[in-house]
């Protein structure tokens, strides 16, 4: 069973809510790649607020979505490509809040990002293990 695989497995045991607490968290993970090179928009950060908000019932889905799309048009103003990957990631972390799995699209543009993906691979997956009780 390769990594993907093993991430895989997990989130299929996991529920809606803590597959969008892990998203959150993937895309928190690498947020400051984008904050270090651009800390005046603020769309990302919103995307992750809006996960985590709507994670624990202080948002609508229809709000939450509003988020994701405002951090992927960031994402698509990016020139760098590390830079629109995080903004995905966060995008995505809100788009969880309406199908769960988006929160494994966070994570993939989450590992684009990093500069060490075995690393933030097993990173993701420890995260996963321990939401997850398992």
């Amino acid at each position: 069973m390769n990594d993907t695989d093993a991430i895989g497995c997990l989130f299929l045991k996991c529920d809606h809510m803590t597959a969008a607490i892990w998203a959150h968290d993937c895309a928190f993970h690498v947020l400051h790649i984008f904050e270090d090179k651009n800390q005046n928009d603020e769309r990302p950060r919103a995307a992750l607020k809006a996960a985590r908000d709507w994670a624990f019932g202080e948002m609508s889905v229809g709000d939450a979505r509003k988020a994701a799309f405002a951090a992927y048009a960031c994402a698509r103003e990016q020139q760098d490509r590390k830079m629109a990957f995080c903004a995905r990631a966060c995008g995505h972390a809100a788009a969880t809040a309406h199908v769960k799995e988006h929160a494994l699209h966070a994570s993939a543009y989450a590992l684009k990002a990093a500069d060490d993906e075995k690393a933030e691979n097993d990173w993701q997956y420890s995260k996963l293990k321990t939401l997850t009780g398992l």
